[in-house]
């Protein structure tokens, strides 16, 4: 696996990975028609421009990581909802896989060799999940642990960066080989061009709703760590289930495949559902156990597990969608109505979709108290969907059709080197490579002395955390537009 650093003399536009399967400038074509080998190919207000709104989404994405990663523990309610609910954590990877799924509508808008683009949409896909392996597989403790390395037997196969590459590898090749040679000149012809694709979102959902709700999770057991000082090792715990269809923690199908085909050793070992109420005397923040706390709370679950993985291949979906109106449709409000009607449906959609959960299961006599609660995990897919095309767009009318461009140029900057940011700051490599350079105490470096000072400044633990993961920040935009002003742009 390697890693090309590309230094060029004009802008390019790269992704959190960027999908271009021959290294070329994309091209953003905004003809009415497409694929035709004759066609007009006007490009973005006629001159050739970016899709600046692209590019500060996916800057502002990678900071509200920064943010929500760094500053969650001081403030519990940005952090990722423990389980049930929405918080402003819980876009971050839609909004990533959206961006990933536009970006492949405008690479591979043409391709000239179908099977050389295949082959190197496989590759890339290895890469980008091999480099997630290394950065969040275990072998990086991270910060305020000074040790590196992994336990093979323990290492963590999922991820942020695995979910993205399978997202990339399934929407890539839908793009490649499932889209009709249609001239788009009119309604009924852009579905002719994509609907095949539309049908494999609509089986994907399938799939995962008949999984989610159908599979039988039966009694199973895992290893928990002993809480006890005097005793060493772990103990097998049994979590008693037997059920169909349930979202809570302990017994849902997302989390019973996972163990089943990964391993429960190869799971994500602190899982958000901790910090709820049954597993934390602090919740929603993580803290000690509560007395009366259900075994289950020390297993382990995978937030980027197999299953759940079939929902960010349908945000890439979602995204494809969001760019393809962009190349068949020139005019700015044109798009704009489209893409307000199209997060509209999808909302529409996750309302219908619950209401039909509910009716099921209402007719099959379990629909309890906890219904409403499972069922909302619907609403919060579409609602995902829904606010990333609603946040697109905003940036579009601002950015590319209103030309308001300075005020966001730091979030422009590190949208254009989004994977370098996310290497270095998301996983935690570069504050942990500098909290190495310490003076005689492992607590005396300067990531740790800065938080310390900013807090004692601001007499306040939680604010001053805040302003510090705020100037982490605006240092990583800097770093970007550096990078950018040399001309050098990280992708695989």
């Amino acid at each position: 696996m390697s890693t090309l650093i590309t230094i060029a003399e004009e802008q390019r536009q790269p992704l959190l990975l960027d999908p271009s399967p021959d290294g070329n400038e994309e091209e953003i074509a905004a003809s009415s028609s497409s694929n035709g080998p004759d066609a007009p190919k006007l490009t973005l207000d006629d001159s050739n421009q970016r899709l600046l709104s692209l590019d500060v989404f996916r800057g502002l994405t990678v900071a509200l990581m920064i943010l929500v990663d760094d500053a969650g523990g001081a403030f519990p309610s940005i952090n990722h909802a423990p389980w049930f609910g929405v918080t402003i954590a819980d876009f971050v990877m839609p909004f990533f896989l959206f961006c990933v799924g536009v970006s492949i509508s405008l690479v591979f808008k043409k391709s000239s060799s179908k099977t050389l683009a295949t082959k190197k949409v496989i590759l890339r896909t290895i890469k980008l999940f091999l480099l997630g392996l290394f950065l969040q597989g275990g072998y990086f403790h991270g910060r305020d642990n000074l040790t590196y390395g992994v336990d093979v037997v323990k290492i963590r196969w999922l991820g942020v960066l695995q979910r993205i590459s399978i997202g990339y590898l399934l929407a890539s090749i839908s793009e490649i080989w499932l889209v009709y040679n249609v001239v788009v000149d009119c309604p009924t012809a852009f579905v002719r061009k994509y609907h095949v694709q539309w049908i494999v979102a609509a089986l994907l959902l399938s799939f995962y709703m008949c999984l989610l709700y159908g599979l039988y999770v039966p009694n199973w057991e895992f290893q928990a760590p002993s809480l006890n000082l005097s005793t060493n090792g772990s103990h097998t715990q049994i979590v008693h289930c037997g059920v169909r269809g349930s979202l809570e923690p302990p017994c849902n199908a997302v989390g019973y495949i996972d163990q089943y085909f990964l391993g429960e050793q190869h799971l994500y070992q602190r899982p958000v559902y901790r910090r709820t109420k049954e597993c934390s005397v602090n919740s929603p923040d993580y803290g000690p156990l509560p007395p009366d706390s259900p075994e289950w709370c020390l297993a382990p679950f995978d937030p980027e597990g197999i299953l759940s993985s079939l929902m960010a291949v349908l945000t890439c979906f979602v995204g494809l969608h969001f760019g393809h109106v962009l190349l068949h449709y020139k005019g700015q409000m044109q798009r704009a109505l489209l893409w307000s009607m199209s997060s509209f449906l999808l909302l529409v959609s996750g309302f219908g979709l619950e209401m039909l959960v509910c009716f099921v299961q209402l007719m099959a006599g379990r629909c309890n108290r906890h219904s409403s609660l499972q069922t909302t995990v619907h609403i919060e897919l579409y609602v995902h969907h829904c606010w990333s095309i609603r946040l697109v767009l905003n940036h579009y009318l601002l950015h590319n059709v209103k030309h308001f461009r300075k005020p966001v140029v730091l979030l422009q900057w590190m949208g254009m080197n989004a994977l370098i940011v996310y290497a270095l700051a998301a996983c935690d490599i570069f504050p942990a490579a500098v909290q190495g350079f310490y003076w005689r105490s492992p607590e005396n470096n300067l990531v740790d002395g800065m938080e310390s000072l900013l807090q004692a400044m601001l007499h306040s633990s939680k604010w001053g955390t805040l302003v510090f993961v705020l100037l982490q920040i605006l240092f990583w935009c800097l770093v970007a537009g550096f990078l950018h002003m040399k001309g050098i742009y990280i992708k695989l």
